[in-house]
């Protein structure tokens, strides 16, 4: 009896394997996980509202002059760790301006807006945001720790009249060159004269054709830290705030529609 097992095992392995079996495995499915890790991370970041489920969280976000333990969430930008670049503009900008108007642009859940106010205590730092999850997150964590003087609000409700001494962002690249030009065009404007903006953008996701635009456009901008396939520039405000149509681009300028932040 166990011979014949034997036997019909053998046989069974013998059997030509149907063509199913042996055809060689494409890469449609890594291709489609690319495809859906980038649209699940990129489509709900920078909505107004979220569909994302709340899974709450804590990010510590430690450099050499502080430690922040955070409130997180689905649904904003990087959950789940400190950005590395923006880990890389905390650790590049030299300290910010001690009293007047500062802004976040592009908050999230308020690792630089609350790094701002931590280094620049009697200052008022704006941490703005589309997105209302980060805008409601932001102001949890800064009341937690007792940064009062962080003004977390959606990017429609900033007074027109104030205007930045230093503005520090991390912008969402992977909104589109155009808007993302008439984003900056927007709040660059809003510097005061003599003020500076820190932008970090990543070298392959349009860094250097970025600081070109910007130059073309009339803001000086000058590459002050490059680190761990990142870039940090520094935007000093135009001598004229004439609005320039974000359509009037250079060939190959700026961030192209597939980059991600």
């Amino acid at each position: 009896m166990s011979h014949g097992r034997a036997g019909a095992i053998m046989v069974w392995w013998r059997t030509p394997l149907p063509a199913w079996w042996t055809r060689p495995i494409t890469t449609t499915a890594p291709r489609l996980v690319t495809s859906l890790h980038v649209t699940s991370k990129g489509a709900h970041y920078f909505e107004e509202r979220p569909g994302a489920a709340a899974r709450p969280g804590t990010v510590d976000v430690v450099l050499p002059d502080l430690h922040l333990r955070l409130a997180t969430d689905s649904g904003v930008f990087s959950p789940n760790r400190l950005d590395p670049g923006t880990r890389v503009l905390l650790e590049s900008v030299p300290p910010p301006p001690q009293e007047g108007d500062l802004l976040d642009l592009g908050c999230g859940y308020g690792p630089v807006a609350l790094t701002m106010a931590s280094r620049a205590p009697e200052a008022t730092v704006w941490a703005v945001d589309v997105n209302r999850r980060s805008v409601e997150l932001c102001e949890r964590n800064a009341q937690a720790a007792g940064l009062y003087k962080v003004r977390s609000v959606h990017v429609d409700d900033v007074p027109p009249g104030v205007r930045f001494s230093e503005i520090w962002s991390n912008p969402a690249i992977r909104i589109g060159k155009p808007a993302l030009h008439s984003m900056l065009t927007r709040w660059l404007d809003r510097l005061a004269p003599g003020g500076a903006a820190y932008l970090v953008v990543q070298k392959h996701l349009g860094s250097d054709s970025l600081q070109r635009w910007l130059g073309d456009h009339g803001w000086a901008t000058t590459r002050v830290a490059s680190r761990s396939a990142y870039r940090v520039l520094r935007v000093a405000a135009r001598a004229s705030t004439t609005q320039v149509s974000v359509d009037d681009v250079s060939p190959g300028g700026g961030a192209t529609n597939d980059e991600e932040r």
